[in-house]
């Protein structure tokens, strides 16, 4: 098989679901770099109704997993994503 274009192909396990569904909050909320910011923009949830969602379909063991990882990530929260961006990048100037 011949591939049309020359970008890498990235294979996935579980593909991202179809924007705004519940598949996509639970796959947007367990992802790294989707912001809280970015799940409202999508689906009009804000962070704690992103919680109570969680809590509500997650099973007890997988919900206290997510909070884990939620809370120790920086990038769950735009500002502080950006602020962690800034830090690190460099002045060519």
């Amino acid at each position: 098989m011949k591939r049309k274009s020359k970008t890498p192909l990235t294979l996935t396990k579980k593909p991202e679901p179809k924007k705004g569904s519940q598949e996509w909050i639970i796959w947007a909320a367990w992802a790294d770099r989707v912001t809280f910011e970015e799940i409202y923009e999508q689906t009009g949830l804000n962070e704690n109704e992103v919680k109570k969602f969680m809590k509500k379909t997650l099973k007890p063991k997988s919900y206290i997993n997510w909070r884990d990882r939620v809370n120790s990530r920086k990038t769950k929260h735009r500002k502080k994503f950006i602020c962690s961006r800034n830090k690190y990048s460099l002045n060519l100037d």
